[in-house]
C-alpha cells in the first residue's frame, strides 16, 4: 500500500515538467521541432514569468511558440530567433539574460553581495578575536558563594526564607 501512495505522489510532482507543447505546433521536419524546442526552454512565458514558454499552458506561450516555428521555417537560426524575440519583447523575454552592459547588475549583485557578506563575517570574527577573548567573570558576592556551596552539597537544601 505505501509504494502505491509513493508511486502515486512521484506521479503528482512529475505532472508539472510534462510540456505544454500541442501535437498540433509540432513541425513535421525533427530537427527543425528540435530546435524549436530547444529555443522555447529558453524564453520566458511573459504571463507565468518563471516559466519557459515550453512548459506554460498560457495563450501568450502558444503564440510565442508558433511565432518561434514560424521563424524557424522562415530559415532564421536560433540567434535571429532569439534576436528578433528580444527587440520585439525585450530582454525579459530571455530566461537566462545575456551577459552585456545592460545586465551587468543583474549578473554582478549576486556574487558581489556574497563575497561582502563573506568579508564582513571574516571582519566581525577577526575583531572578536582581537577584543580579549577571556572576559573574566565578576567575583561573586558572598551571598552568591553560599547559595552556590548550598546548591553543590550533597545534603538536602532547605527552602530558603525571607525575612524582613
Amino acid at each position: 500500500m505505501r509504494w502505491m501512495m509513493a508511486a502515486f505522489i512521484a506521479l503528482l510532482l512529475a505532472l508539472p515538467a510534462a510540456h505544454a507543447v500541442q501535437p498540433d505546433e509540432i513541425m513535421s521536419d525533427p530537427v527543425k521541432e528540435s530546435r524549436a524546442r530547444e529555443l522555447s526552454r529558453e524564453l520566458r512565458c511573459m504571463v507565468c514569468q518563471n516559466q519557459s514558454i515550453d512548459d506554460s499552458d498560457a495563450p501568450l506561450a502558444r503564440d510565442l511558440r508558433l511565432l518561434v516555428r514560424e521563424r524557424i521555417a522562415a530559415g532564421d537560426s536560433n540567434s535571429q530567433v532569439l534576436d528578433f524575440l528580444v527587440a520585439r519583447y525585450g530582454e525579459f523575454v530571455l530566461l537566462k539574460p545575456r551577459f552585456e552592459r545592460q545586465t551587468l547588475l543583474l549578473w554582478l549583485l549576486g556574487p558581489v553581495l556574497l563575497l561582502g557578506g563573506g568579508l564582513a563575517l571574516w571582519l566581525q570574527i577577526r575583531r572578536r578575536a582581537r577584543s580579549g577573548v577571556d572576559v573574566p567573570a565578576p567575583p561573586l558576592t558572598p551571598d552568591e558563594q553560599a547559595r552556590l556551596a548550598a546548591l553543590m552539597s550533597d545534603e538536602p537544601s532547605r527552602p530558603e526564607t525571607k525575612s524582613s
